[in-house]
């Protein structure tokens, strides 16, 4: 198993397919974290679409989507199941940014957050517009997660130069 990234380090790069209700319209796209670089990203890995913890932790950053927007970074969240599964829980819930599919848990592997025969830890990545890793929250077991309060604190600021 590959080791989580230390903080300062490069995010490991991936493209993975997405799916964005907006309007109650669903767009469909693959992602590039790379693509992102000039904007600061909070990726959130979370362990299943409508499981009462992701959604409480989704519903959350969405109802508080303001705060990370407000700073010029993007949210993603990640998780195993496919675009289908997805489409119907940020239906149900109205979440308001894209969720992407790692089926093959390829990223969950690249982030060093996997468990055997588990899935994935809850776990809460912040990349700067340089790529670069800031922060990061790993849960030893999956039922808390870092509040939007707590992870905006540590979206790094945008220069103005």
């Amino acid at each position: 198993m590959a080791k989580s990234p230390e903080l300062g380090a490069t995010a490991p790069d991936f493209t993975l397919a997405s799916v964005t209700v907006v309007d109650g319209i669903a767009q469909r796209a693959d992602l590039t974290l790379s693509a992102q670089r000039g904007n600061p990203l909070v990726l959130v890995f979370y362990p299943g679409d409508d499981t009462s913890v992701c959604t409480k932790q989704l519903c959350s950053y969405t109802s508080e989507l303001e705060r990370f927007t407000d700073l010029g970074a993007t949210v993603w969240a990640i998780s195993p199941q496919n675009l289908d599964s997805h489409e119907s829980f940020a239906r149900k819930h109205r979440l308001g940014f894209p969720l992407l599919a790692d089926t093959d848990r390829t990223v969950v592997h690249q982030y060093g957050i996997g468990l055997p025969g588990l899935g994935l830890r809850r776990s809460v990545f912040v990349i700067d517009a340089d790529g670069v890793l800031r922060w990061k929250h790993v849960a030893l077991i999956g039922l808390t997660y870092p509040d939007a309060a707590t992870i905006s604190s540590q979206i790094p600021a945008q220069s103005t130069a």
